[in-house]
């Protein structure tokens, strides 16, 4: 037989291919048979692990956000249930889902699905599907709904859609104590007022969920779980009293609004403690609505706003030269103007040369004798007494911004400034300050520490109560009650009669200060210190109102004070003593009733 040129080749040719691709194939059979002994045998831990990680997904646990309380335990500001609905884009496609009527696993289009969902959420299913579709592990989808809404887009069921509670903040009350509580960012980030200052305690601490899932993304029935809880945060209760603070931002705005002013402000303390029970504004920002109102207000001005105090720094003049020696009784020639070594001070307006008693020097707020009682002080001692009430110091009572004022050492004072600071000019304070003066005298001479937070309160309700503290004291109590007489002279019988509470005795002192501006002093600042009731001191009221329009000599925010005082004397059930005034003669002579 004739064999075909050629075909003896082609038969060798293909059995060597055949041959070659045999040991390829035996090759490439060792290659994965070794790869599975080295991972079933050598790395079966390290490969499992893997594979656990590709399953396993974590989701934090966030804290409820403790509420702030009034001091009677009533709600001003609290955390409601909202959820952000996220999602793990790689694992958004098409899936099977169980059908209760047919008993059967069944396929669903994601379309279908995202239509479902963008009718609950009320969004437009094109834009819900350009969030939802993409490759990235975590979108949000959308934030803050209702935990209604999100078991309703839950149940569509969804691979890759979760669920993560967030907090979103109610203040029931609107803008009553505002500027207190502070507000937070639209993300949850605390940006003024308690919110912020006290974030550490309010906010807890995050837990953690870990589980598995399968590649649909569904969680795997009784598969790996864990979790650590979240804490919540701690409640605040304040020292604040609902009721009073409201009161308290009421009158201060219609007094602010009557002159015309830039702001006005008005703390209310309780004398014997030092608790703040009020810390009102003009303007009061509302925490779901910030940006609504001036910044200025987001923090309490009581705080944040100094001033040169005026007549009302006297308090501490007076005190301190009681302090040391000088007699509520002692005998002074007040002229309307006089020469203090090369400074002439003048009153505000002309009057009489006369013979004045130190407590009627007070009453009627006479700054030539109020220099002369003055002088029997050596400057450093006024000084030091002013830094021990608090003037020039942070006053921290838990918010953030407070204004220490200016109160340079006598060092610093020029030949006038050492005269001015003896009836309130030279320096700046605040009413927070105003009001830590007062609550000192009150409490006879004790100054305790301003305190608007309460107490701690843990998730089992347990209470942390911050310590009221000993108190430190500043003037003897002798010195304090010679003091509240002075005060009661100047309602009685000087420059606050309108602060007079009938069956009370009341005691306070007005002021005026200039106020600075670019260039210099264009405007003042109008003050009132008040305390009741004198036999028993429990309040105290700073009211301040600033840059108010029209004469200086119309101005009265006494009125104010007594209005604020009289509320509390009732609301607290203090009954009235029906006591006759206690206050030191003006003159040293009759009569006492003169021209001013």
């Amino acid at each position: 037989m004739a064999k075909t040129p050629g075909s003896g080749e082609t038969v060798e040719t293909s059995g060597r291919r055949l041959r070659f691709g045999v040991l390829i194939a035996l090759v490439l059979l060792a290659v994965l048979g070794l790869r599975l002994v080295f991972i079933q045998g050598v790395d079966a831990s390290g490969h499992a692990a893997d594979a656990m990680n590709e399953r396993l997904r974590s989701v934090t646990i966030t804290p409820d956000r403790g509420s702030i309380l009034d001091s009677q335990g009533r709600v001003l500001a609290a955390s409601v249930d909202r959820y952000d609905l996220v999602a793990d884009q790689r694992l958004v496609k098409d899936y099977r889902a169980w059908n209760d009527e047919t008993s059967e696993m069944e396929d669903v289009a994601l379309d279908d699905s995202l239509d479902e969902l963008a009718t609950v959420l009320g969004i437009d299913a094109g834009e819900l599907k350009d969030r939802m579709v993409g490759d990235r592990p975590y979108k949000v989808i959308v934030k803050r709904v209702t935990p209604e809404v999100k078991e309703k887009a839950l149940e569509i069921g969804i691979p890759g859609l979760l669920a993560e509670p967030v907090s979103e903040r109610s203040y029931p009350n609107g803008a009553v104590a505002g500027s207190i509580l502070g507000f937070l960012g639209g993300d949850g980030t605390p940006l003024e007022g308690l919110e912020l200052s006290q974030d550490k305690h309010l906010s807890g601490t995050e837990g953690e969920r870990s589980y598995e899932i399968a590649a649909d993304g569904v969680r795997i029935p009784n598969a790996e779980f864990s979790e650590t809880p979240a804490v919540d945060g701690q409640d605040l209760r304040l020292t604040i009293d609902q009721d009073v603070q409201w009161f308290a931002q009421e009158v201060i705005a219609e007094k602010t609004e009557s002159y015309n002013a830039a702001w006005g402000n008005m703390t209310v303390m309780n004398a014997k403690t030092g608790e703040i029970l009020a810390m009102a504004d003009s303007t009061t920002v509302d925490p779901a609505d910030p940006t609504a109102t001036d910044p200025l207000f987001w923090r309490p001005t009581s705080l944040t706003q100094s001033y040169e105090p005026g007549s009302t720094g006297k308090i501490s003049t007076f005190a301190t030269a009681l302090e040391k020696g000088v007699s509520p009784t002692d005998t002074w020639t007040v002229p309307n103007k006089q020469e203090f070594d090369g400074q002439v001070i003048n009153d505000s307006m002309p009057h009489d040369t006369y013979d004045m008693t130190t407590a009627g020097i007070f009453t009627r707020s006479y700054n030539t004798g109020t220099v002369q009682v003055a002088e029997t002080v050596d400057d450093q001692v006024r000084y030091d007494y002013l830094k021990r009430l608090g003037v020039g110091e942070h006053l921290d009572i838990g918010l953030p911004g407070s204004n220490q004022g200016i109160l340079v050492e006598p060092a610093q004072w020029d030949s006038r400034q050492r005269f001015t600071t003896m009836f309130g000019q030279g320096y700046t304070q605040t009413t927070m300050h105003l009001a830590q003066i007062l609550q000192t005298v009150a409490n006879g001479g004790v100054s305790m520490d301003a305190q608007l937070i309460d107490a701690y309160i843990d998730d089992d309700g347990s209470e942390k109560v911050v310590p009221e503290g000993e108190g430190t004291r500043v003037y003897t109590e002798e010195t304090s009650d010679e003091m509240l007489r002075l005060m009661e002279g100047v309602v009685q019988l000087g420059t606050a009669t309108p602060a007079q509470i009938p069956g009370y005795r009341v005691g306070g002192k007005t002021g005026t200060g200039e106020a600075a501006g670019v260039g210099g002093y264009d405007g003042y600042t109008t003050s009132f210190g008040g305390v009741a009731p004198l036999d028993d001191p429990q309040f105290v009221v700073a009211v301040s109102v600033h840059r108010p329009q029209g004469d200086w000599k119309s101005w009265q925010v006494e009125d104010t004070a007594a209005e604020m005082l009289s509320y509390l004397l009732t609301k607290y059930n203090v009954p009235p003593q029906d006591q006759e005034p206690q206050n030191y003669d003006v003159f040293p002579d009759e009569p006492q009733k003169r021209p001013w």
